[in-house]
């Protein structure tokens, strides 16, 4: 992790600070002493159950191209993604080209077939999101006085989530389409790459389309549509479970539809690349709502406090502790993507060279 990442997470944490600070130390702690243990444990024990999930939606979508590798296999990279997505202020996508890298070198397959997988997963996470995000933008226009701001920040989250989305898919099934995206790319690669050659212009063209060949595959899968998809949406529920769970270990019963809503627009927040991980705005978003909704300030800081050490931080330490073990040649991805984004021509450089060096 560089410099600048370490900075961003400093500034989550004073944002955090501060907002504990008004609200009341003292009243936070009183609070945090009257959390019930076994329900704090309980929680914790679903966030692990969900990373399960997230490794067995991956296993599903690798499976259908011939990637076999078990759920103990993968589950440790699921960690390494989401530690990375927890420390770049990239719409927390940076674990995903990681974890790419890491199955790529694991399974000796090509970068453009893993990261194909790898991208519908996240896409497959993106669907429940949409749907539930529209419906949330809706009903918390109605119930709450939002400041128009984020209510437009909100709106702009998920319409660009939509037109990725709709990039991705369209690109990989309308031929036409997917070589104008393929244009755009190359004319990028030689604006910002100076070494750029005719053989690395072929190779540009051979990721891409093998992405575009992988994206059909998966899309035409009838794995994904019954087994894949509908576990995206089990996960979100479990998600918005776990929060539940939280709140009860602080003998507060908060409707598990609150909490949806106020999960799905802390999320929102969290995907404007300005913190890591959202650090600091997710929090305070979640603070903020909660006790508009009626819940004392000190046992809405003090939950979420603990929901995000289960689901933020957790995640964050297993995942750099795990990362190590795949080499050096991780460790340097992880920390070129965890920099400014000048360097993510670099990234690309690295993954073209690998992925040249295997064809041969």
């Amino acid at each position: 992790m560089k410099y600048k990442s370490i900075i961003f997470l400093a500034i989550g944490l004073a944002i955090m600070a501060i907002m504990l600070w008004f609200i009341g130390i003292d009243q936070v702690i009183s609070s945090l002493r009257l959390a019930n243990m076994w329900f704090i444990l309980l929680a914790i024990l679903v966030q692990i159950f969900t990373y399960y999930l997230y490794a067995l939606r991956w296993k599903i979508i690798n499976k259908i191209d011939n990637i076999n590798l078990g759920i103990k296999g993968l589950l440790p990279m699921v960690l390494v993604g989401l530690a990375v997505n927890n420390i770049t202020p990239s719409g927390r996508g940076g674990g995903e080209p990681v974890k790419a890298y890491i199955l790529s070198k694991k399974v000796n397959k090509p970068m453009e077939k893993t990261l194909a997988g790898v991208v519908s997963d996240k896409l497959l996470d993106t669907f429940p999101f949409v749907v539930l995000a529209i419906i949330t933008i809706i009903a918390v226009t109605l119930y709450f006085p939002l400041p128009s701001w984020m209510i437009a920040a909100m709106i702009v989250a998920v319409l660009l989530v939509m037109l990725v989305l709709f990039i991705l898919m369209y690109m990989s099934f309308n031929d036409k389409f997917g070589n104008s995206i393929k244009e755009w790319i190359i004319r990028l690669v030689r604006r910002f790459y100076k070494k750029c050659t005719s053989k690395t212009e072929d190779k540009v063209c051979e990721v891409i389309e093998g992405f575009q060949d992988t994206m059909k595959l998966m899309f035409s899968h009838k794995n994904i549509l019954f087994q894949a998809l509908p576990l995206s949406f089990i996960i979100w529920i479990i998600e918005i479970l776990r929060v539940y769970i939280v709140f009860l270990a602080f003998g507060v019963s908060v409707s598990p539809f609150l909490i949806g809503e106020i999960f799905i627009v802390a999320s929102l927040i969290g995907m404007i690349p300005l913190l890591p991980g959202g650090l600091g705005a997710i929090d305070g978003v979640m603070i903020l709502f909660y006790s508009s909704a009626g819940i004392s300030p000190g046992i809405s800081a003090a939950a979420t406090v603990i929901e995000r050490l289960i689901s933020f931080w957790m995640a964050t330490v297993l995942g750099f502790i795990i990362l190590p073990y795949y080499g050096s040649s991780a460790l340097k991805k992880v920390s070129s993507i965890a920099d400014d984004d000048e360097d993510s021509v670099d990234d690309i450089e690295d993954e073209f060279s690998y992925i040249s060096k295997k064809d041969k």
